[in-house]
């Protein structure tokens, strides 16, 4: 089981990842690419990496633009998990 971040972390964690914005018990963001075979091939790279984590974000995909939602609801809000695999997505935008 994971642990619930404390709320300090979290904020921490937004402050420097801008492209994320906290969205209740979850994390949010949106990034665009030039056309839909970039947006594809970072959707497959992020749920290559959500695979090997067994932890796997909702994501909407629209043409060039991918959200991705992130939140363990398995507890019930944010944990390391979610961020470990929100900073992966920005390494790899």
């Amino acid at each position: 089981m994971a642990e619930l971040l404390r709320e300090e972390r979290i904020n921490d964690f937004l402050s420097d990842h801008q492209s994320w914005a906290r969205d209740g018990d979850s994390i949010v963001a949106t990034y665009e690419f030039d056309d839909f075979n970039e947006a594809l091939g970072f959707v497959t790279g992020v749920g290559l990496k959500a695979e090997r984590m067994f932890h796997h974000p909702d994501i909407d995909i629209r043409w060039n633009k991918v959200t991705l939602n992130l939140s363990t609801h398995s507890e019930g809000g944010l944990t390391e998990m979610d961020t470990e695999l929100a900073g992966f997505c920005d390494d790899v935008a």
